[in-house]
């Protein structure tokens, strides 16, 4: 079956110059996404006619869909604006005012508090968080019943809030005072008998989550509990909201991206569509950093350039020694970082995982310093005109600090994690760059000083 181009589809519609009424049924057909997608390729006149045939609350649902809402949101007057983001979801609509400047952002709040004044809190409530805050990103679209209701009773109260709030799967409880009481899958309130006591479906240890907790604390526990959603509490255990399953996929890719740009020496995830100087002032402190340390590795092969003098031929090996403990280094990072996701992770679990990244490291090492002994060897002998001894010392010298090398980058690539942690800054931040620099200083001292002793002060080569 050949794959549909719906995004094309949906262009061909628009610029068919069909009745209104006609293009408006037929564009009805396409997922909401499609049509987010579609708008990159029309005309800022085009998408405004687009929005007026569309209706408020089908515009506000493809605005759900768009990564960067904020220019097309400043295409609107701000009384439209604050109509379009009034019919999304509380969550959806601060992640689209989130981009705006301060002044744009006032305005169209200020104007939905008199086209709806409840949408208009519940989007100031979420704005009142940190965006590291789980209140930041939960969803006040949620189906609440009271826990001294009837099974007919909660029922209508299904039907009644279902107009509004589409999240329906599971139910939440609350008491008189508004706190939370527990949970109903919607299933069982559904196969209940009419004589049947609420009482009984409810789930009272029910997982949950509060408001000012930190994103990067809570999200693995989110996702262990795998439910559809969770409550949000306040810390009088007042129920403010839920966070969806949806919302954690969000969360865990924002959490992937962020970590992944600050292993690669970033201070965060870049957008595609920022500006130079943005990008710049991103990445422009780890490098400023790294260029002192890279001066003090430059140093330290210099200190040995009357190695270099006497035996010429170990140059040719320095990047080999330097790449593979920098390898090594890194992924003992990665390794380390996604263990200490675990918040409960004890001492002597630490040590354990230390000690078997230097053996992991030493294995490795042997392995690779067999290999180097005999392939260089042979290489140094027939190329570069060295004796057989001659050559295996040599090879056996790079082999030697490759272990020597790789068992230390295991060691920083476990501990320097261990230690942001525990110093409470974000062990990622402790990124490869940093690692890579580290173990280079200590492969260059390592190469370089068995070249001094061994080959030079024992074997009297060169």
């Amino acid at each position: 079956m050949q794959k549909k181009n719906y995004v094309q589809e949906i262009l061909d519609i628009i610029h068919s110059g069909l009745p209104q009424a006609e293009l408006a049924e037929k564009l009805s057909d396409y997922h909401e996404n499609d049509l987010a997608d579609a708008l990159a390729d029309l005309t800022a006149e085009e998408r405004r006619k687009l929005y007026a045939i569309l209706g408020v609350e089908q515009v506000a649902e493809i605005f759900s869909y768009l990564d960067d809402a904020e220019s097309y949101l400043k295409e609107l007057p701000p009384e439209e604006a604050a109509q379009v983001v009034s019919h999304m979801d509380s969550d959806d609509a601060v992640d689209a005012l989130d981009d705006l400047e301060e002044e744009d952002k006032e305005k169209i709040v200020h104007q939905m508090d008199k086209v709806d004044k409840d949408a208009a809190d519940d989007v100031k409530l979420l704005l009142s968080y940190d965006e590291d805050e789980i209140g930041s990103c939960m969803t006040t679209n949620y189906i609440y019943i009271r826990k001294d209701m009837t099974i007919r009773q909660a029922m209508s109260e299904l039907v009644k809030q279902a107009g509004e709030n589409d999240n329906i799967s599971t139910l939440y409880v609350v008491d008189e005072n508004e706190r939370f009481y527990g949970a109903i899958d919607l299933k069982d309130l559904i196969v209940a008998r009419a004589d049947d006591s609420l009482e009984k479906l409810i789930a009272r240890s029910y997982p949950y989550v509060t408001d000012h907790e930190k994103i990067s604390d809570c999200i693995d526990r989110i996702v262990d509990y795998a439910e559809r959603s969770l409550p949000v509490l306040d810390e009088n255990g007042k129920l403010l909201g839920i966070i969806t399953s949806a919302d954690v996929v969000e969360l865990v890719d924002d959490q992937m991206g962020d970590d992944y740009a600050k292993l690669g020496g970033l201070t965060s995830e870049e957008d595609l569509n920022e500006g130079v100087f943005q990008s710049v002032k991103k990445r422009l402190p780890w490098l400023v950093a790294l260029l002192f340390l890279g001066m003090l590795v430059s140093s330290v092969v210099g200190a040995f350039e009357s190695v270099v003098a006497v035996l010429p031929i170990v140059i040719c090996f320095q990047s080999m020694v330097l790449d593979m403990a920098g390898n090594v280094g890194t992924q003992s990072l990665a390794v380390t970082i996604r263990v200490l996701v675990d918040e409960n992770l004890t001492t002597s679990k630490k040590l354990h995982l230390l000690f078997k990244e230097m053996r992991v490291g030493l294995v490795n090492g042997a392995l690779l310093a067999v290999m180097a002994l005999g392939f260089l060897g042979v290489y140094i002998h027939f190329f570069k005109a060295y004796a057989w001894g001659e050559a295996f010392l040599l090879s056996g010298c790079v082999g030697i600090s490759l272990i020597v090398a790789m068992v230390i980058s295991s060691l920083v690539g476990t501990v320097i994690p261990m230690l942001f942690h525990k110093i409470h800054i974000d062990p990622a931040v402790a990124s490869g760059p940093l690692i890579t620099t580290i173990n280079d200083l200590v492969a260059v001292v390592v190469y370089y000083g068995l070249a001094m002793i061994v080959l030079i002060d024992m074997f009297h080569l060169g």
